[in-house]
This record gives C-alpha cells, structure tokens and sequence, in this order.
C-alpha cells in the first residue's frame, strides 16, 4: 500500500486525517446502504468497488498500526485530561498543591 492509495481510500470515505475505527466502520456501512443494489440503489457496481477497495486499504492500513499506550499519547488523544493533569496540583486553580 502507498500513501496515495491511503489518501484516495480516505477521500472515497470522505473522512478526515484523524478517525477511529468506529467512525470508519459506520462509515463505510453507510456507504454500502447508499451504493448497494439490493438496497434500492441504482446498478452502479463501479461505486461499490470503490467503497469496498477502499475499506479494505483502511484495514490493512490499520492492522499494521501498532497502537501506542504511552502517557504522552494518551495525553495527545484527550486534550481535556492533559489539561486536568496540568492544573490538578496547582493551588491557583483548586488543587491540592
């Protein structure tokens, strides 16, 4: 898989550089209720190819992702807890400092 191939998958989703797999996965079922013939679409196999390539580029994509359970990254994913461990011992604002 090349970059290019993440980024057209990406832009057959129409999702941005950062989502989560939750939000690819109801993404694409949106997608296959949208294109899908039996649903009520019209005959376009072209566009279902499309969504199911692209899928399945993401997959791959992230079943080679190595998740990291760093701190730092935790704290890079939730901005309010990276707040919260910021000002949680100072005095200035209500901790116990």
């Amino acid at each position: 898989m090349t970059y290019r191939e993440l980024q057209l998958a990406l832009a057959v989703f129409g999702i941005e550089d950062r989502a989560s797999l939750r939000q690819i996965k109801s993404r694409h079922r949106e997608l296959v209720k949208r294109h899908h013939p039996d649903l009520g679409a019209p005959a376009d196999s072209e566009e279902m190819r499309k969504v199911n390539a692209a899928y399945r580029v993401l997959l791959e994509y992230l079943s080679d992702y190595r998740f990291s359970f760093a701190e730092e990254e935790f704290y890079e994913q939730n901005p309010d807890e990276r707040l919260r461990r910021q000002y949680f011992e100072d005095p200035l604002w209500g901790g116990n400092g």
